[in-house]
């Protein structure tokens, strides 16, 4: 069967190969058919990370966020025109300590392999997670970072101490809403307050018990936890900020990614006696957790609607080159390709 696969040559540049997929090697084919742009994608896209990583990793088919259906199924385990959700993680052996998604062998769509953005993808049934019926696949489509954020929140349940009162949510992009949403949703009894930089993105936080701008903090306002969730340059700032607000023995879950070291108030972890731990990606048990999660919460589906900016339809090359140009001028929101290739 041949495949067409649409990889980044260079910043800005894609270009079309064709490879063979063999059908009956145990694995289920599944066409794309709602993907969604990442900040790890545009960063490729535009040339931003460090020359020699794009050296190194260029060609690549981007893309590690979607969802499809079902062509064919050598393993018997999925009907042609299931729909599912796609695990980028492949992982290439088991550890009885370190998850699938930190072990450095793991290979990950869109970084270390080819991602989504291709006419068929070949993946292990357990690589796959079956979607309810009758959802809203745009959101489907970035289900993969919906999970990071229930990667993060389940690690933060085994760790945090059981005073949960206020649990506090830096970042007001995407990652900050989708975290402060679903601590909503886990955490019921905890009120969620979220932490920003613009008073328009922190209006989209409906759900949140309160919100406040990162420049003017009122005096009293602590928590007890805290998710970072800004990364970049606005790093340092959050996790002052958070080591000043949170109480003694809280615990600080580290999210955004950021390309440069961070300098870390120290003696102030020491003093209050903080817990931080880092979370990156998912695995397909947080992928499970997820799609349970919408299940029994349906309402969590529209409110993760509420942070499309876009659905661009999807033909050509030329049209997957636009729809990345404009996610590159968006300022909140995911950028949805709906695929008919």
């Amino acid at each position: 069967m041949i495949n067409t696969v649409y990889r980044l040559a260079s910043p800005r540049r894609f270009e079309i190969a064709f490879e063979d997929i063999d059908l009956f090697a145990g694995n289920v084919i599944v066409r794309p058919t709602h993907l969604s742009i990442c900040n790890a994608d545009m960063r490729y896209y535009l040339g931003t990370r460090d020359a020699k990583v794009l050296a190194e990793k260029l060609p690549l088919a981007l893309i590690h966020e979607g969802a499809g259906e079902v062509v064919f199924d050598d393993s018997g385990n999925f009907k042609p025109g299931e729909r599912v959700v796609m695990v980028p993680n492949k992982p290439v052996e088991q550890d009885e300590f370190i998850a699938e998604n930190y072990l450095r062998s793991s290979k990950f769509c869109g970084s270390s392999m080819d991602g989504f953005l291709q006419e068929y993808v070949e993946l292990e049934p357990a690589r796959l997670v079956r979607l309810p019926e009758g959802i809203n696949m745009n959101v489907a489509a970035f289900t993969e970072i919906v999970s990071v954020s229930m990667h993060a929140l389940t690690r933060f349940d085994k760790i945090a101490h059981a005073r949960r009162e206020r649990i506090g949510i830096w970042g007001d992009g995407n990652l900050g809403y989708i975290t402060a949403l679903l601590a909503k949703k886990k955490f019921k009894n905890s009120k969620i307050i979220v932490f920003g930089t613009t008073y328009e993105k922190l209006a989209n936080f409906t759900f949140a018990d309160e919100t406040y701008l990162v420049s003017s903090i009122p005096e009293g306002v602590w928590v007890d936890h805290a998710f970072e969730c800004v990364g970049g340059n606005g790093s340092p700032v959050a996790i002052e900020q958070i080591i000043d607000v949170i109480k003694p023995e809280g615990t600080i879950s580290i999210l955004g990614v950021s390309e440069y070291p961070v300098q870390i108030n120290t003696r102030m972890i020491l003093e209050k006696g903080l817990r931080m731990f880092g979370s990156s990606r998912s695995g397909a048990a947080d992928f499970r957790s997820t799609v349970a999660l919408y299940e029994e919460n349906p309402e969590i589906i529209n409110y993760l609607g509420n942070i499309i900016n876009s659905v661009n339809t999807v033909r050509s090359a030329a049209d997957v080159k636009a729809a990345f140009e404009k996610d590159a001028r968006k300022a909140f929101g995911k950028t949805i390709m709906k695929i008919e290739l």
